[in-house]
């Protein structure tokens, strides 16, 4: 019944006191203004203005209608300002849900890059495996999730858990086995799997858990899992007390060293896929579409640094 419209020209028509000096100051013309305030006072169904002369007097109605213009009318430029920055990344926020390895190396260096580029976007960052990431950004409790899926399978639990996301593929990253530094097999160059069938193994997430399972599956034996910690220091700690063999991403050992650990690639190979992932409707909010152009960002650089053929790799 009453729009925008109508109540900037009754705000106006309190504030300057005649048509004229409303339609003037609204960019209107004189009648113009007297026909819309007709239109009003026909929708509302009681006279808003009272003519005297070459002024006007507001009624009881009209003066109710400009009271409450001042407000609305405040509360809607201050939204439209708000929204403004937004849009410009003046301000905004981005809630990132990444996996624990990628929060060591790849997320921070695209945090940098954002808050560099973007110093006032709130950034909010939760750590989470998929495909728990996946059901918080479906959940609406993040903006975008840093993934990861072994060859051979999905980023989500099933097909149908990809339905109506966005998955951007940023990164490729070799899969290393994690020995101690006197282990028989730390010598060569690469790991046959097989080798290590009698050795005790440290496993990870369930996902990572899962993987060595499929590998060792197709090396011929079942992997004796003797402990299960997803903090990878912890993880290269075991594996220097001698404690068992291990998989850890390239990735992890860019940033996180252990004395006594050999890392070296498997003969057949294992990579993982990392994944940006959000939705259509969220990347065109510019703070995400900006998160996700600094994770592409770090991610290619990452890249550019690793060499493609891998050599055996001591900690130091």
């Amino acid at each position: 019944m009453i729009d925008t419209a109508g109540l900037r020209i009754m705000r106006a028509i309190a504030e300057q006191g005649s048509f004229t000096a409303a339609a003037h100051s609204l960019g209107y013309t004189q009648p113009a203004i007297s026909q819309m305030v007709r239109r009003l006072e026909g929708r509302i169904g009681t006279p808003l203005v009272e003519r005297q002369g070459r002024t006007v007097r507001l009624t009881q109605a009209g003066q109710v209608l400009a009271r409450h213009a001042v407000t609305v009318l405040t509360l809607l430029e201050t939204a439209e300002q708000e929204l403004s920055s937004i849009a410009g990344l003046e301000s905004g926020r981005v809630r990132v849900a990444a996996f624990p390895s990628s929060t060591a190396a790849l997320v921070p260096q695209a945090l940098r890059d954002l808050r560099s580029e973007h110093p006032s976007i709130e950034i909010q960052l939760t750590e989470a495996e998929p495909p728990e990431s996946l059901a918080a950004l479906r959940d609406g409790r993040c903006d975008l999730a840093v993934a990861f899926s072994h060859s051979g399978t999905t980023v989500g639990r099933e097909v149908d858990d990809l339905a109506g996301l966005e998955i951007r593929d940023i990164l490729t990253d070799e899969m290393l086995v994690a020995l101690p530094e006197d282990h028989p097999q730390a010598g060569g160059d690469t790991v046959d799997l097989a080798a290590l069938a009698d050795d005790p193994w440290i496993a990870g997430c369930a996902r990572c858990r899962g993987h060595l399972m499929h590998l060792a599956q197709e090396a011929g034996f079942v992997p004796r899992v003797e402990f299960q910690t997803e903090d990878y220091v912890a993880v290269l700690g075991l594996v220097s007390a001698g404690l068992g063999a291990a998989l850890v991403p390239r990735m992890v050992l860019r940033h996180v060293r252990h004395a006594g650990v050999v890392a070296l690639p498997l003969s057949t190979g294992s990579r993982r896929t990392i994944h940006a992932v959000s939705t259509p409707d969220l990347m065109r909010v510019p703070a995400v579409a900006a998160m996700m152009e600094a994770l592409c960002g770090a991610a290619a650089t990452m890249a550019a640094e690793v060499p493609e053929a891998l050599a055996p790799e001591t900690a130091d």
